[in-house]
This record gives structure tokens, C-alpha cells and sequence, in this order.
């Protein structure tokens, strides 16, 4: 299958029910507008922003105490840093998400043993009452932080929206961390209270993570309490209460607890959750999102480019720790069926979620572009095995999906399923391009640039191409860009991450081409961020685990994955002088797989490890992951990197060598 390749045109029928059209048609009635295609309605989205995103709030109907405020206010440069959205609007993502009749079902929670639990919109809303008023009797209350090491289950779900309805301040993290990339990220949001599981079923096996916990609590000196929800009973749970990390209460009593009246309404700017986006140096940047800007946009998204409306079955394949939870979440706001699953992909076989999908008849499958391949190369073909008739798309994130994958998904799954491929980032919790549903679907190209996204590739001079790969940057701002970081006082850190590249715009650190139909091609990330079965992890957490080994004088890995869905998590090492025999590799080895499977995650162990004589660095001492992952997708080596930039050419030289002894690059 070949790039561009047509695969699917949706149905006249598909078009003219999309909720897109149906906005289209509202948009000339109401508003007198006309767009004969999607490009010119995209290019009014970002050109008329304030009109595009006012039009969203009232088409899809924004419940809000509207101010008088403008849509939009840009910071004095005009740029896309510091602008405002709805200044002196007011309004709640739990009333959104829990506004939708009684009787619906809202959550179908799935674990790995098959165990399920179903809630309806009604009972989710006394859930969210009772979970509310205990987190106040721990003294919870508007701006305070709720931190979470939960599976995705039913409880997270109720946790957040929970913590969101005061006013709240949600952030978590999958229960498979590693017990210090756990402290990295919440010590720096002094949360006050924590919630966390004792354990978790992955790969049929159970782990639990009572000590973990414990060592957390120890690190967060602002804790009053510690909720603990039981998902392996039997566990021996957490230590008891210690005066400097509050007491210890469990779920079940929060759920006791008596809560009444309605949600109360906040500023559209008012913090939702804080995630996580990690860089090659430092601590894991904590991002923060607001009420509105994420109701808003996801209402869009959802709505428009997803296709989604009341009773739709909605599955991501995620965990707590990755933006994609909070998206499958966002389901909810349109009256949607979330679907959690906790477990592995793949066990008891490879079967495992088409399964899922069967029983459950979903209609929006989402999952991530390895998976797709690793079916894709099994020979599978879920149609046959199952009753997939309800699906009506497949949604694929996490990695570029090859155009060999676009092809099996379209082929394979049905005969009227859309392949969505989509991009977006953490950074704003949604995607910049991805899915339409009145578009064809070409092999390995994204559909469109999505609706009030100013999506452009820029050259290395700054300037837009079409046709030719360059960096995504976004020219407009979008209202789930961050509203700042938590601990970032004077917005150093924020403008640093994306907008000192170029003046006044967004760098999103995305390889991307723009075709001139609109399509896009994603050729994964120009910085370095470690992607394995949807736990991120910033290469800086993976190097502070592995070098502090004592055998360890140097390393590099490099997730070939996230540039080509094949790809390995491969780990260069340059042994202490003392650890150069066979024997002695053989222990290190050992060692470093213990290591990063304790501090990080298991999904983080490295497919190879390489022993190296030296590793190169840039003149300021930086690694290079990036470079040596181009080199080892095919990239000519000058091309790659410049040699005037290294510190030490020679060690570059020698790393190739590795490379080829290694197997890993044929000679030229």
C-alpha cells in the first residue's frame, strides 16, 4: 500500500447525518454563512476565531452564565501566548458531562478478568454527590489538588468528576509508575489529598503497589489524607496514618457519604487538571487546563470530528497517566457510553479488545497505531471472528500509523469503518489534525487540520509549505492550550516549551507535511518523549533510573516506535571501566531491567540492550536521541546530525559502527 492510496469515501447517508453537516446547515441558517467544502470552513474557523468558537458554544449548546466579556482577548503582541477565552463566563464540566437523562448509561467499566460494572447517568451523578461531600470532610475545597494512581475504572471516572465539581484541581497518574516518576509529578502540585489503588491486573498477572504508595505519601508533605480504593482484595494495602501524611480512608466510606445540591459554576479559566508532558531535561511539566477551554474544545472535537452524540459506545484503549483518558472521558459531555478497560490489549490474546468491542457493541473504537500494526502482522482479521457491524470508526493515536495500517484497519474490521487516525499532544489535550467524517480516508495521511486549529508546517526559515515536511506549529490560539503550569510564576517555563521558536506562534514538536488536498502526514516527534502501551515517560525519568546504576557511565535510548509503528525501546550503555566483561554485562543487564521496571513502569523495560564504547553529545553536553533515532529509520547520517555540532565527532563515528554491529544499520 502506497502513501495518498484511496480507502474510503464515506456514504451519502454517513455525510448527511454528521453532526458536521448538521453545523454546516445551522451555520447558513443562523449565521448566514455558507461553506461549499471542508477547507473553507476550516479556513474560516481560523480566521473568524471569535465567530467559529462563539458559533461551537451556541450550536452545541454551552451551558454557561455567559459575561460580557469578549470570545477572545490576545495578550498585547497579538501572538497565540496569554490570550484569554470568555472573559467573565462562568460554567461546570461535571453539569455538562452529568446533564444527560437518568436512564442512559454513562460508564461500562471492563476489568482483565472480565469483570464489568455499569452505570447509568443518574447513579454516576449520586456517585459524584457522595464522593464530593467527603472529599469536603477532608477538607477539599476549590484550588486544593486531588492527586490519583488509579487503574481506568469506574472509581477514576467518579474521582475526577468529583474533585472537578468543587472547583478542584484533578491530576493522576497509572498505578504501573514507578514510585519516583510518581513523586516527580505530584510533589511538584502539593496535592492534598491522594487517591490510590492497592494494586492492579496486567498480563494476567496482579501487582500490588502498597509500598509505592507509601513512599509517595512519604514525599508530599501537604497530604491530609490518603483515600484507598481496593481493586485487589486481599492486598495488604498502604502503611498507616503518619502525622506529616494525614490519615488513611477508604473509598467505600466516601461513597457513604450524603451529598446534595447542584454543581456550582466556575470561571472559564478556572483550573481542571494538571497533566503531564515530559521533555528530554527536568521534571515532568505540569499542565494546566481550564473548565472551559476543555469543555469547549472537546465538545468540538467530540462532536464534530468524532461523530459522537447521546448513547454511542466510546472506547479508548488508555491508562490515567495519558491524555487519552481524559479525552475518553470527555465522552460524557456529549452523552456518550465511555467504555474503561484495565488490563492488557493483548491477554489473553491478541483477540482480547475486538472482543470487548463485540460484546459491548462499540461504536468508536480508539486504540494506537502499534497495536493496529502488531494485528496487522499477526494476519488477523477481527470481521470474521466477530460481530464488529456496530463500529463505526477506529480510532489511532500514540505513533504514525503506517499506510499498510490504514489499509488492514479499513479492511479488515468492516465494511463501513473510517479509519481516524489522529495528532494532537498532552500540551493541549486534544488533537491539531486528525478525523472528519465527511472526508475520503487516503493510506497514511490524517483527514484534515481540525476545526479552529491554525496548523501549519514551517520551514527552517519560519515559513508555511505545503507538500514538504516541516514543523507543526499553530499560528492561533486554541482554547485548551495551557492556561500556565503549575509552579511556573513568571511563564518562563511555558514560553520556553513552545513559543521561543518562533515569534508568536506555537511549536508543538511534530514532524508534519501538509499535502494540497489538506490532508497531513505525521512523521512522529522532533524532541524525544518515550511512548510504550500508552504510559509516557519523559527520557529524563528513564535516564535518571538506568545511571544511577553503578555500572552505568553513560547511556541513550532511543523508541524507534514513535517514528514507525515496528519499532523497538532501544538502550545504548557505556559501562563503568570496571564492567567490561561478559559476565559482568550480563549483570548489568539484569540490573538495568530490574531498575526501570521498579522505578518507571514494566511497559519501559527496552526491547535490546547495547553495550557502546561512547555516546555523542551536543557542544552544550545534550544528548541526541533524536538524531540516532532518524539515523536508525534510514536517514542518511550528515543529514541526521551536523558533526560541527557535537562535542565529539569521533564518538558519533563510533556509535554508527555499534549500530552495524549491532544489526541495527546496513553498511552504505
Amino acid at each position: 500500500m502506497q502513501e495518498g492510496d484511496l480507502l474510503f469515501e464515506p456514504s451519502a447517508e454517513r455525510v448527511a447525518n454528521a453532526r458536521l453537516t448538521s453545523f454546516v446547515d445551522w451555520l447558513r441558517l443562523e449565521r448566514e454563512l455558507e461553506f461549499p467544502d471542508y477547507d473553507s470552513l476550516w479556513r474560516w474557523s481560523v480566521t473568524d476565531v471569535e465567530g467559529f468558537w462563539t458559533a461551537v458554544a451556541d450550536h452545541l449548546g454551552l451551558r454557561a452564565d455567559r459575561g460580557d466579556g469578549p470570545a477572545l482577548t490576545l495578550a498585547p503582541d497579538g501572538g497565540v501566548a496569554g490570550a484569554r477565552w470568555f472573559a467573565g463566563t462562568r460554567l461546570s464540566y461535571v453539569e455538562h458531562a452529568l446533564s444527560h437523562p437518568a436512564d442512559d448509561l454513562a460508564v461500562i467499566a471492563v476489568g482483565e478478568t472480565g469483570d464489568a460494572e455499569a452505570i447509568s447517568y443518574g447513579e454516576l451523578r449520586e456517585l459524584v454527590k457522595a464522593v464530593a461531600t467527603g472529599l469536603v470532610g477532608l477538607g477539599v475545597g476549590k484550588g486544593d489538588r486531588v492527586a490519583a494512581v488509579l487503574p481506568n475504572n469506574a472509581a477514576a471516572v467518579v474521582a475526577f468528576l468529583a474533585t472537578a465539581s468543587l472547583g478542584a484541581i484533578w491530576t493522576s497518574c497509572a498505578p504501573e509508575f514507578g514510585a519516583a516518576s510518581m513523586v516527580d509529578r505530584f510533589v511538584q502540585v502539593a496535592p492534598k489529598v491522594l487517591i490510590a489503588a492497592d494494586g492492579y491486573r496486567y498480563n494476567g498477572r496482579v501487582y500490588e503497589i502498597g509500598d509505592k504508595v507509601s513512599q509517595l505519601r512519604a514525599m508530599l508533605p501537604a497530604l491530609a489524607a490518603t483515600v484507598l480504593v481496593t481493586c485487589l482484595p486481599g492486598a495488604p494495602g498502604v502503611e498507616g496514618a503518619a502525622e506529616d501524611t494525614g490519615t488513611v480512608v477508604h473509598w467505600n466510606d466516601l461513597l457513604l457519604s450524603e451529598g446534595d445540591g447542584e454543581f456550582g459554576r466556575f470561571d472559564f479559566d478556572h483550573p481542571l487538571w494538571i497533566l503531564y508532558s515530559s521533555g528530554t531535561t527536568g521534571l515532568p511539566k505540569p499542565i494546566v487546563h481550564s473548565h472551559g477551554g476543555i469543555v469547549l474544545e472537546h465538545l468540538k472535537v467530540l462532536a464534530l470530528h468524532t461523530d459522537l452524540r447521546r448513547g454511542d459506545r466510546f472506547f479508548w484503549y488508555t491508562t490515567t497517566g495519558w491524555m487519552m483518558w481524559n479525552f475518553l472521558v470527555g465522552g460524557l459531555l456529549v452523552g456518550a457510553t465511555i467504555v474503561c478497560y484495565d488490563g492488557s490489549p493483548t491477554w489473553p490474546d491478541q483477540d482480547r479488545l475486538f472482543a470487548l468491542a463485540e460484546e459491548l457493541g462499540i461504536n468508536c473504537f480508539g486504540t494506537s497505531a502499534p497495536f493496529i500494526e502488531s494485528c496487522r502482522r499477526a494476519g488477523m482479521s477481527p470481521r470474521l471472528q466477530h460481530d464488529l457491524s456496530p463500529m463505526t470508526a477506529i480510532g489511532s493515536t500514540g505513533a504514525p500509523l503506517s499506510p499498510d495500517g490504514f489499509a488492514w484497519a479499513t479492511n479488515e474490521l468492516g465494511d463501513d469503518v473510517l479509519v481516524a487516525s489522529v495528532s494532537g499532544g498532552t500540551d493541549v489535550c486534544t488533537a491539531f489534525v486528525g478525523t472528519c467524517p465527511t472526508l475520503p480516508v487516503y493510506a497514511g495521511e490524517l483527514q484534515c487540520r481540525v476545526l479552529g486549529a491554525a496548523v501549519e508546517a514551517f520551514d527552517e526559515g519560519g515559513q508555511p509549505v505545503i507538500g514538504e515536511v516541516g514543523e507543526l506549529v499553530v499560528t492561533k490560539p486554541m482554547p485548551s492550550m495551557p492556561i500556565f503550569f503549575w509552579g511556573d510564576e513568571d511563564g518562563s517555563r511555558l514560553r520556553s516549551s513552545y513559543f521561543d521558536t518562533y515569534p508568536g506562534a506555537w511549536r508543538h514538536g511534530d514532524w508534519i507535511k501538509i499535502t494540497e488536498r489538506g490532508t497531513c502526514v505525521i512523521y512522529g516527534r522532533s524532541d524525544a518523549t518515550l511512548n510504550r502501551g500508552g504510559v509516557r515517560m519523559g527520557t529524563a525519568e528513564f535516564y535518571g533510573a538506568v545511571e544511577s546504576l553503578a555500572g552505568v557511565s553513560d547511556a541513550l535510548v532511543v523508541d524507534t516506535s514513535q517514528l514507525g509503528s515496528d519499532g523497538e525501546l532501544l538502550l545504548f550503555v557505556v559501562p563503568a571501566p570496571a564492567g567490561t566483561s561478559e559476565p559482568e554485562r550480563e549483570a548489568l543487564t539484569s540490573a538495568i531491567r530490574a531498575a526501570v521496571r521498579e522505578e518507571l513502569s514494566p511497559r519501559h523495560v527496552p526491547d535490546r540492550i547495547i553495550f557502546v564504547a561512547g555516546l555523542p553529545r551536543t557542544l552544550n553536553g545534550k544528548k541526541v536521541e533524536v538524531p540516532v533515532r532518524r539515523i536508525l529509520l534510514g536517514t542518511p547520517v550528515d543529514a541526521a546530525v551536523s558533526a560541527d555540532a557535537l562535542a565529539d565527532p569521533g564518538a558519533l563515528d563510533a556509535l554508527v559502527e555499534s549500530l552495524k554491529g549491532a544489526g541495527l544499520l546496513k553498511d552504505s
